[in-house]
């Protein structure tokens, strides 16, 4: 894609998502396979591809920045690649590509495009940000709006695990943060979701 196309259309995308449009960003494909009390879906999400980096949190700007970079040509062909909704923070890394290795720890990840991973995704040529293959999974998850501070994630966090404790449901790892909106979104037009693996 054309340098000045590329962030023209990001940039559109982004004006876009101060309202909280978000049709043009490629998700991560999923069924809505149980509904819970207080809004909790569980969710059977298909095979993803991510480019990950290690993070401190939801608002690492430096893991943000090489996931960022990684799309807009940090990677073996130098391509930039669409931003997709959403990103994901937190949690624990699971089997990577290269290196392989598993362990806790935070982590930010992008989803990479549809076509871009049936095409087989450039490897990232920064260090510290790798891809990583996710199997099929189900997800609980739960979307509220607002403005995205610790404590309200902590306290969605908290009306999430009472759900999953309810109907007996036990999380496969620590909780996660999907946002789907820039941050400078309209805080009630936001969608953001936390969430918990439960695994297959």
């Amino acid at each position: 894609m054309d340098k000045i196309l590329y962030y023209a259309v990001t940039l559109v995308e982004s004006v876009l998502g101060v309202f909280g449009v978000r049709a043009f960003y490629d998700q991560p494909r999923y069924a809505v396979v149980e509904r819970l009390d207080r809004g909790v879906e569980i969710r059977a999400y298909e095979p993803r591809l991510a480019v990950e980096t290690d993070a401190r949190g939801q608002g690492d700007g430096e893991a943000f920045g090489r996931l960022f970079r990684y799309i807009t040509g940090a990677n073996r062909t130098g391509g930039r690649i669409a931003m997709t909704a959403p990103v994901e923070a937190g949690g624990q890394r699971i089997a990577m590509t290269v290196p392989v290795e598993q362990g806790t720890g935070g982590t930010m990840r992008f989803f990479l495009p549809h076509a871009v991973a049936a095409a087989g995704a450039p490897e990232p040529t920064e260090a510290g940000v790798r891809l990583v293959e996710i199997p099929p999974e189900r997800i609980a998850a739960l979307r509220f709006s607002g403005r995205i501070t610790p404590e309200a994630r902590a306290a969605q966090e908290r009306v999430l695990a009472e759900v999953l404790r309810q109907a007996g449901r036990t999380p496969a790892g620590p909780p996660l943060f999907m946002g789907y909106d820039p941050p400078f979104a309209l805080p009630f037009l936001r969608r953001n979701e936390v969430a918990a693996r439960l695994g297959t």
